[in-house]
C-alpha cells in the first residue's frame, strides 16, 4: 500500500510538474506579446515612506467590541454544544481537482514567475464557490502548522443572495497533498441576544486565524470581525434560510456556522482607512496583523500599510492588544505608491534588520496578469518575465490575490480566480529582480 503511495504521489508529482509547466510555456508567450508600454503601467513605486504623524496614524486606531459572554452562551444552548475543527473537516463533502484536472482557462489564472509548486481548483458544480476571497492556514493558527491533528487551509468566499454577499469560508482538510476535500461553514453574527444569527453580509477580502481566532474583513473593509474556531456551531436545518426556523436552525444550505465574538472597527472616516487586504506576521515580537488598504489602480493617492500587535495575555488569546478604553493603535505604517493591491504580506528574514513586504496587483483589466513587488524602506523588487522584461507575472485577475505564509513550511499560499496554489516563499525572493 506505501508502495503504490509513493508511486502514485510521484506520478501525480510529474503530472503537476507537466501541467504548470505547460501553463507557464503558454502565459510567457502570452507575456511576451505585452507591449513595453503595458509592462510599466505602474512604474516603480519605490522605496516604503514611513508615516509617524498622529494625523497619519490616528484613524488606523481600531475600536473593539466583543459579544456579551451571555449572548454566546445562550446560542451554544439553542443550538447544542459546539463542534471542534476535526469534527468539520470529517465532514468533508467536496474534493479539489488537482492542477493536471483543471481547464486550461482556470490554470491561467497561475503565476508565469514564479510557479506554483502546488496547485488545485475548485469545481464549477460547487454553487457557493462564488465570488473567491482570501486564505489562511492552520500555519497561521500555531507555530507547528497544525490545529490539533490537523493540517488545515480555510478559504474565504462570498457570493449574492438577497441583494448582499454571504461571506463563508472553506474548511480544507490539507493533510494529504494528493487529496484536499473540504467543507463550507456560514460566517453569522449573533443577534437578539444569542436567540438568533444573521448572515455576516459581505465579500471576504481578508482571512487571518491566529490561536483559536479567524478575522475576517468586512463591511465594506471599515471592520475586522472575530470569530472564535472553538466555536463553530451545527445547522440542523437543511434550507436557503438563515438563522432561527422551524425545527431548528439553518445556513443558506451549510451544515455548520461561524459565529462572530466580536469586531474591531476603524475611526477614522472610510476615505482615511479601510482594510483591502490581511495576513499574519509571526517574525515580530510579539506576532502582529498586518494590512493594506484599498485604492484602486487609477488612483493618484498612496496606498497604506499598517501593523497591529496581537495580544499577549492568555485571557485574549487571538485579540489584538488594546489600550484601557478598547482601542487597537498601530504598530508601523507606512505608504507605497503602488496601487491596486489586493494581497499583503510583511516578514523579516532571519538576520536582517527590517521587514520585507510583499505585495500583490491586480492586473489593470478583466483578464492578464498581475505583479508581485517587495518593498521595504531602502526601495523595490519584483519578478520579470517574457522577451519584453514584463513584470505582469503573477497571478491572474481577482478581487482577492491573498498571500498568507505557512511559517512551518515556508510556503506562500494564494487563491486567484478558481485555483488555490503554493509556492516557497524562498522562491519568490530568488525571482525578485
Amino acid at each position: 500500500m506505501t508502495y503504490r503511495g509513493r508511486h502514485r504521489r510521484r506520478r501525480r508529482g510529474r503530472a503537476l510538474r507537466a501541467a504548470l509547466a505547460g501553463t507557464a510555456f503558454a502565459l510567457t508567450a502570452v507575456a511576451t506579446l505585452i507591449s513595453t508600454s503595458q509592462a510599466t503601467v505602474a512604474g516603480d513605486p519605490g522605496a516604503l515612506e514611513p508615516l509617524t504623524s498622529a494625523a497619519d496614524t490616528g484613524p488606523l486606531r481600531l475600536t473593539e467590541d466583543l459579544v456579551p459572554r451571555r449572548s454566546l452562551d445562550r446560542l451554544t444552548a439553542s443550538m447544542g454544544d459546539p463542534v471542534g475543527v476535526g469534527t468539520v473537516l470529517a465532514d468533508a463533502d467536496h474534493t479539489l481537482g488537482d492542477a493536471d484536472e483543471c481547464g486550461s482557462g482556470e490554470r491561467a489564472a497561475l503565476p508565469v514567475e514564479p510557479e506554483a509548486t502546488r496547485a488545485y481548483c475548485w469545481s464549477d458544480d460547487d454553487p457557493r464557490a462564488v465570488r473567491a476571497g482570501a486564505v489562511t492556514t492552520s500555519g497561521d493558527a500555531d507555530v507547528d502548522g497544525r490545529w490539533g491533528a490537523n493540517r488545515v487551509i480555510l478559504s474565504g468566499w462570498s457570493r449574492p443572495a438577497g441583494g448582499t454577499e454571504r461571506a463563508r469560508v472553506a474548511f480544507v482538510d490539507a493533510g494529504d497533498p494528493d487529496r484536499l476535500a473540504y467543507t463550507w461553514a456560514l460566517l453569522v453574527v449573533p443577534v437578539d441576544g444569542g436567540r438568533d444569527y444573521r448572515a455576516l453580509g459581505s465579500d471576504v477580502s481578508g482571512l487571518v486565524w491566529y490561536e483559536d481566532k479567524l478575522l475576517v474583513t468586512a463591511d465594506d473593509g471599515r471592520a475586522l470581525y472575530v470569530c472564535d474556531l472553538d466555536r463553530i456551531q451545527r445547522a440542523d436545518v437543511d434550507s436557503g434560510a438563515v438563522g432561527r426556523v422551524p425545527g431548528g436552525f439553518a445556513a443558506d444550505g451549510d451544515r455548520y456556522v461561524l459565529p462572530a465574538v466580536g469586531s474591531y472597527r476603524l475611526t477614522g472616516d472610510e476615505d482615511a482607512a479601510r482594510f483591502a487586504a490581511v495576513s499574519l506576521d509571526r517574525s515580530t515580537a510579539p506576532d502582529s496583523l498586518v494590512a493594506s488598504g484599498p485604492v484602486a489602480a487609477d488612483d493618484e493617492r498612496p496606498t497604506g500599510l499598517w501593523r497591529y500587535s496581537f495580544s499577549g495575555d492568555p485571557a485574549r488569546a487571538g485579540l489584538l492588544a488594546t489600550t484601557a478604553d478598547g482601542t487597537a493603535a498601530v504598530d508601523a505604517a507606512y505608504v507605497t505608491r503602488m496601487t491596486g493591491v489586493r494581497g499583503v504580506l510583511a516578514h523579516r528574514a532571519p538576520g536582517t534588520v527590517r521587514p520585507r513586504w510583499y505585495l500583490a496587483r491586480a492586473s489593470d483589466g478583466r483578464a492578464g496578469h498581475g505583479s508581485l513587488w517587495r518593498q521595504d524602506t531602502d526601495g523595490t523588487r519584483t519578478a520579470r518575465c517574457g522577451a519584453d522584461g514584463t513584470y505582469l507575472c503573477w497571478s491572474g485577475s481577482a478581487e482577492s490575490l491573498p498571500l498568507s505564509l505557512w511559517e512551518e513550511t515556508g510556503e506562500v499560499w494564494s487563491q486567484s480566480g478558481r485555483m488555490l496554489f503554493s509556492l516557497p516563499l524562498s522562491t519568490i525572493d530568488g525571482s525578485l529582480e
